[in-house]
Parts: structure tokens; C-alpha cells; sequence
């Protein structure tokens, strides 16, 4: 049984270097046991309530507090909390006025992205001291491959984990907790075995029976739909799926049923990806009050389009699937998508193709919120080429690069399209 300290990172040999369930060495009770603990290489890291352990870290005033984090308006949901307040129930996004009435004492904080972002990148740059073989998830999460790392850093992939988590805590002032596996989608699982501040091991031997009495819903991909589905079908745990065929589960399920037969036995091939890049850009508005007015929700698209549009270009992306997303007043979800014949980076481009879609489904619905998305990322070269044919070609390009440029020399105030003046509020 490979055993290690946490603390100190001592490998330990448990005959011989403990004293009541304590590292001889520094004392500390937080060993990790398993019998494959010095084989795994797989990790994955999640910060532990990323946000609220922030905001608590620049203000000790918080530290023994319920604490909330979203835009403190009656239409916000929970961006994330802390675990006080998760112990009344509170979750991640729930909506904001059930957090309170669960949560009567919590303080709630306005989300800072670019200070989390600037903790993500101090966290990033303590990985880097690890492996360059890292896959980010999220700001507060990501894989970390570190096959081959053992004689580079002389010590075990599991040595080297309990030391990030220590160094993250020592220099970042957050916890962050760790699952290691042989592969992606049990690593990820066993990273919030025991959170926070925890490490879990799932090892080759053990999976299947960990796995097997686990819900159908720890299955990477397994939604709400899906869920019910299975469940509709007597199938509610993991195990339950380890006695199907592949084939009975594809016919079923389609491409999703092949992934359930994997998965549901503990096989995954995906590797880790470093560099991995955004699939999507993509900007939403949440209403005050719920609009089933047509013409006020179109009216609310033009802002959104300019905005990806934005971060299109100040990315340097140009994409071809433009989606809407609608979510009504009862939080059901609509979304709709529409493919070009190239990509694009522009406001107009985003704004003429997403309207026509917002215009066919929005009859009849009451909605708290309206999103516009691209993914579907191409070729820059290829990005909003003029159609010779057209009485204008090339015009709607002239237009956003000269405002572009007024914008970056004056601020986005100093100039606006007709539409976005007039929009109706």
C-alpha cells in the first residue's frame, strides 16, 4: 500500500514512519493511501469555490461568513458560494432570490472576472512548474498530464500533486482539491471525492466497482433529459449500464450510447490537450423583468452582437455557427442555430442572421434572458469576404473597421449604429 504525507511530502512506509495515523516526520494527519498511488499520472485540479475563496482571501472579514456570489438583483442567479453557505442548501446556479430565503445571513459580492482571471493566471504559472502538458477546463479548473515528469522533478506524479496544492495555498492564499486516475473522466470525478482541500486516487483495479453503484448522472455528458430518460428505462445507476451491450446502448442511444458503455466501464482515451482554446464566444443579458414584447427583444440583440463581435476580433477568431439563446420566465432553455458559408467577425453579419431566428421563436413566450453565440471558428483570411455580386460589397466591413477605429482612439461612447441609440427599453 503506497502511502505518502501531504505536508511534507514524505513517502512513507507505514510500519515504520507513522504514529497514530501521524507522518513521524512533520506529525501532520492528512496521509494519502492507495495501492496504485505511485502509478498514476492523470490529474485534475478544481480550486475549491473559486470566487467566494477569493473574495474571502482579500477580505479575512468574510472568512467565517456565508457568503454569495452574484449581481444582487432580483433576476441574478449564484455564480458560485463558499461552503458555509452551501451547508443551508445554497448552490451554483440557483436563483439568486432562493439563495436568500435559504440563506437569509449571506453576504453577497458582485463577481470580479478580471481579478479571478488574474488568480487563474498565478495558479496557471505554479502548473507550468510541473508539466507544460496542461488542459484548462474553466479559470478554477484544468487536467494535467504528468507521465514522464518523475525524473525531471524526482518525485512521484503524486508527490508532485501534494506539493501544487500546497504551493497554490502558500502562494496563491486558496484550496484546491485533486482527483488522480488513468484517465480524464475519473480523475475528474475523484477530484470531488473530498473536497475541499482534498486529493482522491481512483485506480485501475478499483473502478468498475466504484463506478458501479455511482448515478447515471456522474457520467460525463448525462443531463437533465438524458437522466430522465434512463431512468424512465430502469437504469438510474452505473453498474446497470456495465451489463449492456454496445450495440443494445448505440441503437438506443446513438452516439451517446457509446459513451455510456465506455464511460460506465471506466474507459476513456481522450488525452490531455494543452493549448486548448475556446470553442465559442458568446454574450448574454439577464432581464429585470421578464419581456414577451418581440420588438424590445430585438432592439436587445444589437448589444450583444457588438460585444461578440468585439471579443471576436480582439481575439483574432472569425466563426460560421451563430446561435441564440432564449431562456423563458419558467427557466427553460431555446436555442437556435444557423450556419454561413464563412466565417465572420462582424457586428451586422451577427446581427442580420441571429434576428430572423429571435423572429420565429419568440411568439408567445415570456424570457428573462437572450444570448448570442458563434463557434464553428475558420480561417481569419477567410472572414467577411465581399460578395462581388452584391450592390455593396465589401460595405458592412468598411463601416464596423472605421467605427473600430474611432472607438479605439475616443472609447466605445463616441459613435453608435441608429439601432443601438433607439433601443427600445
Amino acid at each position: 500500500m503506497g502511502a505518502l504525507c501531504r505536508r511534507c511530502l514524505t513517502l512513507l512506509d507505514e510500519s515504520r514512519d507513522m504514529t497514530g495515523g501521524r507522518c513521524r516526520h512533520c506529525r501532520s494527519p492528512k496521509i494519502l493511501r492507495h495501492p496504485e498511488l505511485f502509478d498514476l499520472t492523470l490529474a485534475h485540479v478544481d480550486c475549491d469555490a473559486f470566487y467566494a475563496a477569493v473574495e474571502k482571501r482579500d477580505n479575512p472579514a468574510l472568512s467565517a461568513k456565508p457568503l454569495i456570489i452574484a449581481h444582487d438583483d432580483a433576476r441574478s442567479v449564484v455564480s458560485t458560494c463558499c461552503y458555509i453557505a452551501r451547508m443551508s442548501g445554497v448552490r451554483s446556479a440557483m436563483p439568486l432570490f432562493k439563495a436568500k430565503r435559504l440563506c437569509p445571513s449571506a453576504e453577497i459580492i458582485a463577481p470580479n472576472m478580471q481579478k479571478y482571471a488574474a488568480v487563474s493566471r498565478d495558479i496557471r504559472q505554479i502548473f507550468e512548474q510541473l508539466t507544460p502538458d496542461i488542459e484548462p477546463l474553466s479559470l478554477d479548473e484544468a487536467f494535467l498530464n504528468l507521465a514522464g515528469t518523475e525524473n525531471l522533478h524526482h518525485r512521484t506524479a503524486a508527490q508532485s500533486m501534494a506539493w501544487l496544492a500546497r504551493e497554490v495555498e502558500k502562494e496563491v492564499g486558496i484550496t484546491v482539491s485533486v482527483g488522480l486516475s488513468f484517465n480524464k473522466y475519473l480523475a475528474k470525478l475523484a477530484s470531488d471525492l473530498d473536497k475541499p482541500n482534498g486529493f482522491a486516487v481512483i485506480g485501475r483495479a478499483e473502478a468498475l466497482a466504484f463506478l458501479a453503484p455511482r448515478p447515471v448522472s456522474d457520467i460525463w455528458g448525462v443531463g437533465k433529459a438524458l437522466n430522465h430518460k434512463l431512468a424512465a428505462e430502469g437504469i438510474t445507476t452505473i453498474g446497470q449500464l456495465q451489463h449492456r451491450e454496445k450495440a443494445e446502448l448505440v441503437a438506443r442511444y446513438g452516439v451517446m450510447g457509446s459513451r455510456l458503455y465506455h464511460l460506465s466501464r471506466a474507459e476513456d482515451s481522450r488525452r490531455v490537450e494543452p493549448g486548448q482554446r475556446a470553442k465559442s464566444i458568446s454574450a448574454e443579458t439577464t432581464f429585470s423583468t421578464d419581456i414577451s414584447d418581440v420588438e424590445i427583444l430585438v432592439a436587445r440583440l444589437w448589444p450583444l452582437c457588438e460585444k461578440v463581435s468585439k471579443r471576436l476580433k480582439q481575439s483574432r477568431k472569425a466563426g460560421k455557427t451563430i446561435t441564440l439563446k432564449l431562456k423563458t420566465g419558467k427557466f427553460q432553455t431555446i436555442s437556435r442555430s444557423h450556419t454561413l458559408r464563412q466565417p465572420t467577425q462582424l457586428a451586422e453579419t451577427l446581427y442580420r442572421e441571429v434576428r430572423p431566428l429571435l423572429e420565429k421563436v419568440a411568439l408567445n413566450h415570456d424570457f428573462r434572458l437572450i444570448g448570442v453565440g458563434i463557434s464553428g471558428f475558420g480561417p481569419l483570411e477567410d472572414a467577411d469576404k465581399p460578395d462581388l455580386l452584391a450592390e455593396k460589397a465589401g460595405h458592412d466591413k468598411e463601416v464596423e473597421t472605421a467605427i473600430d477605429k474611432l472607438r479605439a482612439k475616443f472609447g466605445d461612447t463616441v459613435i453608435a449604429k441608429g439601432r443601438g441609440l433607439s433601443a427600445k427599453r
